[in-house]
């Protein structure tokens, strides 16, 4: 079966089984979600970041101290993503398909909105998704921009890129403004070094994806903020970039006309 074609509890169970790829195009018209599992000690400060920056860190779902699922994600938050990074003192000290061993009974896992989510619609009104046609990973950058701190979270603003035919920027702009809680319209088109980019040949995460002649690169707030915005939790647990977790809610729940 096509991975567009897949429910979330089938997606989930072929993670389960050591799948690891990136999940643009999978679960065609259900959403994906960030994620970031801290000490409950934190999670009070983390919640507040996330209300003083909505747009990098929108929360769809939250569990309680210990939980392995969610209302939103009846599955299993240990195993059923397709990759894993653990953070020591804000450091990523490791890449898995599992956390069974790393998980800890005071974490609380929080499901941010994924820009996934409105790709279909971008599609469906014409707009290209360059790293869907090519099969790869969505390339994603820290920016010059800082988040407002809350606590110990504080770290830059990272940011997706997508090009665009310079005549459908505002189509765009447009379509995934309507999907707020999975970061909205974009915070930036044109020109990268505004954002403090020096080069989009080089991502910080995810992969390269050209921009062609008559494109411009358009930049939206992206769920990977908040894993550099925690230098100061001593351990923590993050979907790896691009590898996201797939929950049991629509796409068109999260649309605002």
């Amino acid at each position: 079966m096509r991975e567009s074609a897949l429910d979330p509890a089938q997606a989930r169970a072929r993670f389960r089984q050591g799948e690891r790829v990136p999940t643009a195009g999978w679960c065609a018209g259900w959403m994906q979600a960030n994620l970031i599992a801290l000490p409950a000690a934190y999670a009070a400060d983390f919640r507040r970041f996330a209300e003083r920056n909505p747009k990098p860190c929108p929360i769809l779902d939250a569990g309680e101290p210990g939980a392995t699922a969610t209302r939103l994600f009846p599955g299993d938050l240990r195993t059923d993503l397709p990759g894993y990074r653990v953070y020591r003192g804000g450091r990523p000290v490791k890449d898995a398909t599992d956390v069974l061993a790393d998980w800890r009974e005071d974490l609380v896992a929080f499901l941010l909105g994924c820009s996934f989510t409105f790709e279909a619609a971008l599609m469906a009104a014409g707009v290209p998704v360059r790293h869907v046609e090519l099969g790869v990973n969505v390339p994603m950058y820290r920016t010059a921009v800082a988040c407002e701190p809350v606590g110990v979270f504080a770290g830059p603003l990272v940011v997706s890129m997508r090009p665009v035919p310079e005549e459908l920027v505002e189509v765009a702009r447009e379509v995934t403004g309507r999907y707020p809680a999975v970061h909205g319209a974009p915070v930036h088109v044109g020109d990268p070094a505004a954002l403090g980019i020096q080069d989009l040949k080089n991502p910080d995460f995810g992969d390269r994806v050209p921009v062609g002649p008559g494109e411009v690169p358009v930049f939206w707030a992206c769920g990977v903020t908040p894993q550099l915005a925690i230098g100061a939790v001593d351990f923590a647990i993050g979907h790896l970039p691009g590898h996201m977790a797939i929950i049991d809610a629509r796409d068109e729940d999260f649309r605002v006309t």
